[in-house]
């Protein structure tokens, strides 16, 4: 007789398969708890930096590198081109105006002096012909006019007495009229020879003129190769310390090559570097200071060059009051330089959580300080101490400022002091 087996109802197959339901649930789940943000982390107190965000006088500054240089420079470029054929002075000496710092030698330059000086004798030596002829050709007109003034006197005096005879009836008309027609004569010829002499007169002082407007261009043309000569000696051109000095014995230099400078003792200027960050809020009068040998020194932008190079600017900074004694030109200065006025703010010290937060938002301890959570916040400005709190926290807040570079998508930190 057959026997009726019952059915289990949870067999092993059924339990794994339940089994198996469960863990990927249980998987699911904490996958989802894990990247939906509900992450933690058990973090140790001693290795990391809780701050307090207090409110205090807040003054907005960024630290730049500066480098001392003099006041005022000068360049020394070649006038001319040539070969360095002497140095009178070393790099770093200090100069006098006009003392000579090297010479160059030019042939070409040479050989146009001489040419040019030619031209002016030349010029010098037709001058002179030409005036000589002009005065020998007024001498031969002044004695034309001498010969006609002559003849002309003697022909009224035979006028004048034929007019008397005649009258007298001791000579007849044709001695008269010939003798009044040799005065009309000469009374023109006279008249004319004197138009002869002035016009001689006008074109002696025109052709004059020309030869000395002649001899000026030659000479003025002259007097500049001689300066370019003069300038293959190049010289001092104010007071000051040579500095930068590129010149050889030998070498060729062109024209125009910076030779060299000269630095105006007696007063120093700060370059800065300065990020492009900031390149809107930097502007004329703007200052800043630094510490040197235990004291403090204050600086003002006095030019700023717009240019920027490698994602910086520069800016030109000068002294207000005192100078550091033992600056040195080429030094470099840590510079603060300020960007606000002082105001009240509230202040959160400055840490590594900025580089993976921005600055967007920060983990906030609790009061009780077992945990800490995450907090959206707004800064506004910073230097080098503190961030400038906009929103997001409130004075007494304690904060987690060191690095925040291990914790990844964590949520929240379970705070556990050792």
């Amino acid at each position: 007789m057959d026997r009726v087996i019952k059915k289990k109802k949870w067999g092993t197959k059924r339990i794994l398969t339940i089994a198996g339901i469960v863990a990927l649930v249980a998987l699911l789940a904490a996958s989802y708890y894990y990247t939906s943000g509900g992450s933690k982390l058990n973090v140790e107190t001693e290795r990391i930096t809780i701050s307090e965000v207090k409110k205090g006088t807040f003054q907005e500054f960024i630290p730049v590198n500066g480098v001392v240089l003099p006041l005022t420079s000068i360049y020394l470029d070649a006038t001319e081109g040539g070969r360095v054929e002497e140095k009178y002075v070393e790099d770093g000496a200090v100069m006098q105006k006009g003392q000579p710092i090297l010479r160059l030698s030019n042939t070409d330059l040479l050989m146009n002096l001489m040419s040019q000086q030619n031209v002016v004798y030349n010029t010098l030596t037709q001058m002179q012909i030409n005036s000589n002829a002009a005065q020998q050709n007024t001498v031969s007109k002044l004695n034309q006019m001498a010969d006609v003034e002559s003849q002309l006197k003697e022909a009224e005096r035979i006028y004048n007495l034929d007019k008397h005879l005649f009258e007298q009836k001791a000579i007849g008309s044709q001695e008269l009229k010939k003798a009044e027609n040799d005065y009309n004569y000469l009374s023109e010829k006279k008249n004319l020879t004197e138009q002869i002499l002035q016009k001689d007169s006008v074109s002696r002082a025109q052709q004059e003129a020309q030869d000395k407007r002649s001899y000026q261009g030659s000479q003025e043309a002259l007097n500049i190769m001689q300066t370019k000569v003069g300038d293959l000696i190049v010289r001092a051109p104010v007071d000051g310390q040579l500095t930068s000095l590129d010149a050889e014995r030998g070498q060729n230099k062109n024209k125009g090559e910076r030779l060299g400078q000269i630095d105006v003792l007696g007063g120093f200027k700060v370059r800065v570097d300065i990020d492009e960050h900031y390149i809107s809020r930097i502007f004329l009068g703007l200052r800043g200071h630094f510490d040197f040998a235990d004291s403090t020194y204050y600086l003002e932008i006095k030019k700023v060059y717009t240019q920027v190079t490698s994602g910086r600017f520069q800016v030109d900074m000068e002294f207000i009051g005192k100078v550091p004694k033992g600056i040195r030109r080429g030094q470099t200065l840590q510079i603060y330089l300020t960007l606000s006025d002082e105001k009240q703010a509230l202040l959160l010290p400055r840490g590594g959580f900025y580089q993976q937060t921005g600055g967007n938002w920060i983990f906030k301890v609790s009061t009780d300080g077992s945990k800490a959570y995450k907090v959206d916040m707004q800064l506004g400005g910073q230097n080098p101490d503190y961030y400038e709190v906009l929103q997001g926290l409130e004075p007494g807040d304690k904060v987690i400022t060191s690095s925040y570079e291990n914790y990844g998508n964590i949520q929240e930190l379970i705070l556990k002091k050792p």
